[in-house]
């Protein structure tokens, strides 16, 4: 397809609530800081991109604290979150409750989210710029499932869903 097209952009409110329709999967994706320490943050924007190479992709905002540690670090770990780690989303999307710590687990000397339903060690390979994001491609170098039944925590509307087990 060829020719001009009028740019015709829609609102940010406009945009976020559209985007807000579509229900994803929450993960945490955790590195280490300069000391060493874990550290985390919730997102919805993964998806896998590649089988061969196995390859995943996070997109993360330029403003997030996380943005400075995945474009300083190479490796970072992705938690598949369960429907019943909701505490957990909240805990890394900065909504830390004082009674409340996550349990941390070890991938491939990378920290992640225990009980969540999968967890993913990961190397970058590319990091691509685009507009108030960067997206973080990397490829897969461990994996860890848990055995559980669960159904994964699902973002939708700006809120929290389940969905009914999905048949293995």
């Amino acid at each position: 397809m060829s020719g001009t097209y009028p740019l015709v952009q829609p609102s940010e409110q406009e945009f976020k609530e559209a985007m807000s329709r579509f229900p994803s999967g929450v993960t945490v994706i955790m590195t280490r800081d300069e000391e060493g320490q874990a550290i985390g943050m919730t997102a919805s924007a993964f998806i896998s991109v590649s089988l061969a190479p196995p390859l995943v992709l996070e997109s993360v905002a330029k403003t997030a604290q996380m943005h400075s540690h995945l474009m300083r670090e190479d490796r970072y770990s992705v938690s598949i979150l369960a429907a019943s780690q909701s505490q957990e989303s909240n805990h890394f999307a900065g909504m830390k409750q004082d009674d409340f710590q996550p349990s941390i687990v070890d991938i491939e000397g990378l920290p992640a989210v225990g009980k969540s339903l999968a967890r993913v060690a990961c190397r970058i390979i590319s990091r691509v710029d685009t507009g108030d994001h960067t997206l973080f491609i990397a490829q897969a170098q461990g994996i860890q499932l848990e055995d559980s039944d669960e159904p994964a925590l699902i973002y939708a509307r700006r809120g929290y869903h389940k969905h009914d087990a999905i048949e293995a």
